[in-house]
């Protein structure tokens, strides 16, 4: 936006506005665009925009299987996403490959010697506390439940870490990335993953209850029965005589297994209805996306079974079809690494 509309948005006077921008300028977080103005008549509007030159923060998380890390700019530009395989490491040798992850992204890209902002960190499981300092880490991540996960990422990795549920990420990925989410008020994002969760976006805002927990939907499903999220999936898939042990390479290792596929996305669809429409109910949505680090056209199935359905939208309201997330399971890792660029910017992070 050029000075004079930022001046109108901010309610602010025109003086103040400009010594702001100058001195956000100054510090390389925002920078003039060439004017779009080609008229030649007066003095051309100049719109700022926030620099990609602000800074930059690594984002990371653990899949079933695979270590995927984000790298992005202070504008929300993506400089690098990767993933590889690692198993399930304890939060030590998680820290150790990341720090050498990091250090070799930024050589890759010349990063070194730049305004680094952070790392932020995807968990799967809602954390003990509003402070976040342990978290009720899923079974499958051995050595992660109970411990002082804060202090002992911050002190093996040497650098500012923040952590947060990965259905939160996800939703603050798809706030920052997509021009959709943005635009609506609210915004309520599904993640089928270790578990299943939900983050909502209100007015820009990351909704984080009072110990920090909004949003760990999986206790609406009792705990010795199956969830609809990837790890029920990998299971039922199991169960069938389908070898498959991680997300990696999922549709060439389900092949002949589509039968089994089927059935378990019935089921689901059924399990997550209830769910969808308690979201409805209390957070009138403008917007609805799955995300997960299943196949974007698995999901999609999914979705249209569930826009197919039983969804209860009120009659003085237009309906919001369930989108899926064009991330896939790269939400997380993005959204923690947009964890340090939003927790500086933020009106309320808390």
């Amino acid at each position: 936006m050029p000075r004079t509309e930022l001046s109108l948005a901010l309610q602010v006077s025109n003086s103040a506005l400009t010594k702001l921008s100058r001195n956000l300028i100054s510090l390389g977080l925002v920078e003039e665009q060439a004017s779009a103005d080609v008229s030649g008549r007066g003095r051309p509007t100049v719109p700022l925009t926030i620099s990609p030159a602000g800074g930059f923060a690594v984002g990371a998380t653990l899949h079933k299987g695979v270590l995927e890390i984000a790298l992005v700019d202070y504008a929300g530009g993506i400089i690098s996403l990767t993933s590889e395989d690692v198993g399930a490491p304890d939060p030590q040798a998680f820290a150790r490959l990341l720090e050498q992850r990091i250090t070799e992204l930024s050589v890759r890209h010349k990063l070194l010697g730049g305004r680094f902002l952070g790392v932020g960190v995807g968990l799967p499981g809602p954390p003990k506390g509003r402070a976040g300092n342990s978290w009720n880490i899923v079974n499958d991540l051995p050595g992660w439940r109970d411990v002082p996960l804060r202090q002992l990422l911050d002190d093996a990795l040497g650098l500012p870490t923040m952590l947060e549920n990965d259905a939160n990420l996800s939703a603050l990925a798809e706030y920052y990335l997509d021009d959709t989410v943005r635009r609506a008020a609210t915004a309520v994002v599904f993640l089928l993953g270790y578990g299943i969760g939900a983050g909502v976006i209100e007015d820009g805002r990351l909704l984080k209850g009072q110990f920090g927990g909004a949003g760990d939907i999986g206790g609406l499903y009792p705990m010795d029965q199956p969830r609809p999220t990837t790890m029920d999936l990998l299971s039922v898939l199991r169960e069938a005589g389908c070898p498959i042990q991680s997300v990696a390479h999922f549709d060439q290792a389900v092949a002949g297994h589509e039968a089994v596929i089927e059935r378990w996305l019935e089921r689901a669809a059924g399990q997550l209805e209830l769910v969808v429409n308690s979201a409805i109910s209390w957070f009138d949505p403008g917007e609805i996306i799955f995300s997960s680090p299943l196949p974007e056209s698995l999901m999609a199935r999914l979705a249209a079974r569930l826009n197919q359905g039983q969804l209860r939208w009120p009659a003085h309201r237009p309906s919001a079809a369930i989108r899926v997330s064009r991330l896939g399971g790269s939400s997380i890792a993005l959204g923690a690494a947009l964890l340090p660029i939003h927790a500086s910017s933020a009106v309320s992070f808390w």
